[in-house]
């Protein structure tokens, strides 16, 4: 699996873990719900760190524990 790919599985793994939607997730971690639906759907190649930083302060979770998975 692709960086990319396993940053998208991880995501939707924590949305559902969590009972976010894309939109709740994107509004708590302060970024474009457009953001979000295009690292999901592929369209962001390279989604930034800092970026993945919000995301995860939006979950809750630290970097370490986004990346604390067997695809990373």
């Amino acid at each position: 699996m692709d960086t990319l790919t396993a940053v998208k599985e991880r995501l939707l793994e924590l949305c559902d873990r969590y009972g976010f939607s894309l939109n709740q997730l994107a509004v708590r971690a302060n970024v474009p719900p457009s953001t979000v639906k295009n690292i999901i759907y592929g369209k962001s190649l390279n989604p930034g760190i800092v970026t993945l930083k919000q995301l995860c302060d939006g979950l809750g979770i630290s970097l370490a524990e986004f990346f604390d998975c067997a695809d990373f």
